[in-house]
Order: C-alpha cells, then sequence, then structure tokens
C-alpha cells in the first residue's frame, strides 16, 4: 500500500508541475508581449525586449526541463545515496 501511496504522491508532483509550468508559459507570452508592444509604440529603436525575453526564456527552459523531462527520484535512487553517505 505504501508503494501505491507514494507512486500516487509523485504523480500528483509531476501533474502540479505540468500545470505550473503551462501557467508560466502563458504569463511569459502576456508579459513579453506587452513589453514588445511599449516597445512598438515609443518609437521602436533599439530591440530592448530582448533582453527580458531571453532572460526569462532561459528559466522558462528550465521549467520545462523539471516539469518534462527530469526523472522523479526513486528508492534505488535513495538507497544508493544512503549506502553512498554512511
Amino acid at each position: 500500500m505504501d508503494n501505491i501511496e507514494g507512486a500516487r504522491e509523485a504523480a500528483l508532483k509531476r501533474l502540479k508541475d505540468k500545470r505550473d509550468f503551462k501557467s508560466h508559459v502563458a504569463t511569459y507570452l502576456i508579459v513579453n508581449a506587452l513589453l514588445v508592444v511599449i516597445w512598438a509604440v515609443s518609437g521602436q529603436g533599439y530591440f530592448w525586449p530582448i533582453w527580458p525575453i531571453l532572460g526569462w526564456g532561459i528559466g522558462l527552459a528550465l521549467n520545462a526541463w523539471t516539469a518534462y523531462f527530469q526523472k522523479p527520484i526513486s528508492e534505488d535512487d535513495i538507497r544508493r545515496e544512503m549506502e553512498r553517505g554512511v
């Protein structure tokens, strides 16, 4: 029964991470679109919105890695780490 509960908690965490990532993407798109509009309305010139787009984009990429590609910690991982620390 304990394994089922642990698997459920891990699945719930992955689902939450994915939902949070989708919210992060929506916020990223809205805010950066607004910055581009401000740039366009203010006379254009040097495209300064590239800096927040790139900087935030790096954070967004790391968030995507965590939500979709990072393996969950397994019992074997925990056991190996405990043995290494002894």
